[in-house]
């Protein structure tokens, strides 16, 4: 089995980071391929940045050259995911979804706990979008750039720990998300401090994606994800 673990940034030593811990959950005889948008922002904190970034994603995977079984992407709350399952018929795991649909097997109520405090209601869309806001408690921000989880890992890890313990002492979260693909590997941290069951998203989506495969479950394309059109497009995909 071969999954395509999508960074949805253009930094090098995250899609690295997102790769790893995808392996470290990974069955033997998973292949974990990941991959970095060849453009598009080094960090994805907004609207703006976020739609390129989808269109990155999409033509990455599209110009992949051999077969694969799976694709995850590998950013949270972040827009492309409808548009890779028009592409694909084989599974597509957005690591928002994994991750929230992973935590309501865990407790009754899930926080997610993000970078800046402008990504919370991008987040809060993705997941209404989802049909998973019924039983979340909160988003909270640890005020942080994506790009500091890398920078400042001490002061990163003591932010969003703190973020974590307000969610469950305050919102009455039993379960937290760690709501950024840049945040793998920190749960034992929020773990020891919180005491409840905290959800990697990178993580949550190799286990999902590696269950469709061997369910031999697909996109369905009757309707909704129904491939694309043929049609002409106007100076697309850009010139090199």
């Amino acid at each position: 089995m071969r999954l395509l673990v999508v960074n949805v940034n253009t930094t090098e030593s995250m899609t690295k980071s997102i790769g790893e811990q995808a392996a470290a959950v990974a069955s033997p005889g998973t292949e974990i391929v990941a991959l970095t948008p060849d453009f598009g922002p080094e960090s994805c904190e907004g609207n703006y940045e976020s739609y390129l970034a989808a269109i990155a994603v999409m033509e990455k995977v599209r110009a992949y050259p051999e077969p694969f079984d799976a694709v995850i992407q590998a950013g949270y709350g972040e827009h492309g995911r409808e548009g890779l399952q028009e592409l694909l018929d084989v599974p597509v795991v957005d690591i928002t979804e994994a991750a929230a649909s992973t935590a309501q097997f865990l407790g009754h109520k899930y926080s997610v706990v993000t970078t800046l405090d402008r990504a919370v209601p991008l987040i809060e869309d993705r997941l209404k979008l989802a049909g998973l806001t019924d039983r979340l408690a909160s988003v909270r921000a640890s005020g942080l750039g994506v790009l500091d989880l890398e920078r400042d890992p001490d002061a990163a890890v003591a932010a969003i720990v703190e973020q974590a313990a307000a969610a469950v002492e305050q919102d009455h979260a039993e379960v937290i998300c760690l709501g950024c693909g840049g945040m793998a590997g920190l749960t034992e941290q929020v773990v020891a401090r919180t005491g409840v069951p905290v959800v990697d998203g990178v993580a949550a989506a190799v286990t999902i994606a590696e269950s469709l495969v061997r369910l031999g479950l697909k996109t369905s394309k009757v309707r909704t994800y129904a491939p694309p059109r043929p049609k002409q497009f106007k100076a697309w995909p850009p010139a090199n």
